[in-house]
């Protein structure tokens, strides 16, 4: 039971995976390279190597050839460290653009023209956001340039997020060679910016949870309420005012999106003039909230 339960999870994982690189590259076939928008990555130097340099090879050829290359370049430089899923998410992706582009010739499916660069931009990069997201959350990948990052920070002292936006940056730079006009460069940066927001919704949106400190005479009562009508834990601790040198108890929350409302709903309910410190917290860790993954 147990061998084929963890069976579905990888093929569930896999699906996941296949879909949401099937999205990503069509967000790519369907309105950005149509428009003449080039993003950051790979996909990103295979669009202005085909248009600017003028290598007539499917983009979905070249995506697979660089990332083989970097992919080789990997293994000599950082050793066997790259997973199935990695190998997995290139192929993918190239068999993706060429469904897209050689097979469907989705670029036709919408007048980009009616839409403008600007609108073109902000609809690939949120569809990009949300397949790259998806297989993200997934653990999957398409590769890339954070090959690249890895060699870098092996070598110097910078972080590899560092790197692929600089690298990104370069990449859309170059779109002006594709095009000839500095509002695509502009449109590469608004789906760049688009597609990392609404990627971290994705993985994150549904994960993000809040601090909630509360000073009030009533700590125990709200505690109390918070634990037997939310189901959440709570914490007391000692303080003392720092002007007045009072004595009291500050009430220590972590809630997760959906039980904030009703968290802050009690507290107002139990004491109307509590005072209430409410901040986003990056991660929350342990029993009821999310597993620490090393």
């Amino acid at each position: 039971m147990q061998i084929f339960k963890k069976r579905s999870n990888i093929i569930i994982s896999y699906v996941v995976i296949t879909l949401g690189i099937a999205l990503y590259t069509f967000a790519w076939a369907a309105f950005m390279l149509p428009a003449r928008i080039v993003g950051g990555g790979v996909s990103g130097i295979s669009s202005v190597l085909y248009y600017a340099v003028g290598i007539k090879l499917p983009i979905g050829v070249m995506n697979l050839i660089i990332n083989a290359l970097l992919v080789l370049l990997g293994f000599k430089v950082l050793g066997s460290k790259f997973g199935a899923n990695t190998i997995y998410g290139i192929v993918m992706s190239s068999v993706c653009f060429i469904l897209w582009q050689q097979v469907l010739h989705v670029e036709g499916l919408f007048d980009v023209s009616s839409f403008g660069g600007f609108m073109c931009a902000i609809i690939g990069g949120a569809l990009c956001g949300i397949g790259i997201g998806a297989a993200f959350a997934m653990g999957g990948n398409s590769g890339g340039t954070d090959i690249i990052a890895l060699i870098l920070t092996k070598y110097y002292n910078i972080s590899p997020g560092k790197v692929i936006m600089y690298l990104d940056i370069v990449i859309i730079g170059c779109s002006y060679f594709v095009s000839g006009k500095i509002e695509n460069v502009i449109f590469g940066y608004v789906m760049m910016v688009t597609m990392t927001y609404v990627l971290d919704m994705v993985i994150d949106g549904n994960k993000q949870s809040y601090q909630i400190m509360v000073f009030s005479g009533k700590t125990k009562e709200i505690g109390d309420a918070v634990t037997k009508e939310v189901g959440r834990g709570a914490t007391l601790l000692d303080a003392e005012g720092c002007y007045t040198h009072n004595h009291q108890q500050v009430l220590i929350i972590m809630a997760h999106r959906t039980d904030k409302a009703h968290m802050m709903q009690i507290i107002h309910r139990i004491d109307t003039n509590a005072f209430i410190s409410v901040s986003k917290v990056q991660g929350v860790y342990g029993v009821n909230f999310d597993k620490l993954k090393m």
